[in-house]
């Protein structure tokens, strides 16, 4: 998903915020930490999310905390949340 790089408004945002299970808003991100069972797995399951993030073309922050991998995305140069966001964000929570 390349094109569709509006910023979403609040309504949208509410709407599509119920449909990506366990992400969080933090103003103008989406934030989303997951426990996997050691190192090894959070480091595989962040390359994941990397090849996806490259496939799209919309990378997000990941911070990595032994078994713990935090994201947050956000459309840095929309300067908030699109559609994008939460496509990634869906496409992330497939990988479980």
């Amino acid at each position: 998903m390349r094109g569709s790089v509006a910023l979403l408004n609040e309504k949208q945002i509410a709407v599509k915020l119920k449909s990506v299970k366990g992400w969080k808003r933090n103003g103008s991100e989406i934030i989303r930490t997951f426990s996997l069972k050691d190192f090894a797995r959070a480091m595989g399951f962040a390359q994941s999310v990397a090849l996806l993030a490259e496939k799209m073309d919309h990378h997000p922050d990941i911070d990595i905390r032994w078994n713990k991998v935090t994201l947050v995305l956000s459309t840095h140069s929309e300067g908030g949340l699109t559609e994008k966001d939460f496509f990634l964000a869906v496409q992330i929570n497939s990988l479980l």
